[in-house]
């Protein structure tokens, strides 16, 4: 998943490349940061899709496991019986197994996997929250007179922050977020 902070971060560099050097142009600049994985967290919608997310995981990976449990009873017997099979049937049997092996590590990254079931999954479900999330960072921006938003949650490291910038609260306020009930 794009997560929100990677967009961010992309945001932030293209912004401070176009910071002008100017003492005067500094001073007139106004920069606020946001916590996005913070303001994620207090969305219902987003506790409904990581929980649908982890019930597919868990579905998937439990289907992985007995896969992964019928292969090893194979190998066992396999193990048992070798000395009873001809070269020919050992050679066979051990084609089989690894096969199986094979079509099982296809399966999982077929699900795990970098671009995996479930990675494709949980874009797909977050994109909406996380344009929602954009437009409400855009509107607390725009009413409020700000030049430049960060993202504090992302790779994007700050040195020095002052809460009186953390502009959170006040995109969960825009979200329709009881801010007072959800104070870190």
């Amino acid at each position: 998943m794009m997560h929100l902070s990677r967009r961010f971060l992309a945001v932030a560099i293209v912004a401070l490349g176009m910071v002008v050097p100017m003492h005067t142009a500094q001073a007139q600049q106004k920069i606020g940061y946001v916590d996005s994985d913070y303001i994620l967290e207090q969305l219902p919608e987003y506790q409904t899709i990581q929980q649908q997310l982890d019930r597919m995981a868990q579905g998937w990976q439990a289907e992985l496991d007995e896969l992964k449990s019928e292969l090893d009873e194979k190998f066992r017997e396999y193990q048992a019986r070798e000395l009873l099979y001809t070269n020919e049937e050992r050679q066979q049997r051990r084609q089989e197994i690894l096969r199986e092996e094979e079509d099982l590590e296809r399966l999982r990254v077929t699900y795990f996997g970098p671009e995996g079931d479930i990675f494709l999954q949980q874009e797909k479900l977050m994109r909406p929250v996380q344009e929602k999330v954009l437009q409400a960072i855009n509107e607390v921006a725009t009413s409020e007179g700000y030049d430049y938003v960060f993202d504090a949650a992302g790779e994007f490291l700050f040195m020095f922050k002052r809460d009186q910038y953390d502009l959170s609260d006040t995109v969960l306020r825009e979200l329709g977020i009881d801010v007072e009930s959800t104070r870190r």
